[in-house]
């Protein structure tokens, strides 16, 4: 519990830090919260639609929820924004990722 006590108490004076705000979802998933996690996740996305990683992370939160649909629509946004960043490697992990979806 330490560790997202501490990124509680950062984000406490940066609450629109993205880096913490992943890192919060992150452990709030590794706590299995992960419906407060997807929350982070999807408000980190809203006020920061360039921080390629958390699509990823998102999408594949939803692929565990079973919301097969959603997860697809956020790797597509993903997807669009890595390749505004020019961000290749962003890009085909979540090709993959979505490739795979798509064919289950």
């Amino acid at each position: 519990m330490e560790r997202i006590d501490k990124l509680r108490q950062m984000l406490a004076s940066s609450p629109e830090d993205s880096f913490l705000n992943h890192a919060m979802a992150m452990e709030l998933m590794a706590l299995g919260q992960e419906t407060e996690a997807r929350r982070v996740l999807e408000t980190l996305l809203q006020r920061d639609p360039g921080y390629i990683g958390s699509y990823y992370q998102l999408a594949r939160l939803l692929e565990r929820l079973g919301q097969r649909d959603l997860a697809l629509e956020w790797y597509e946004k993903g997807l669009k924004a890595a390749q505004a960043a020019g961000d290749r490697h962003a890009m085909n992990e979540l090709r993959m990722a979505y490739d795979e979806l798509m064919d289950e």
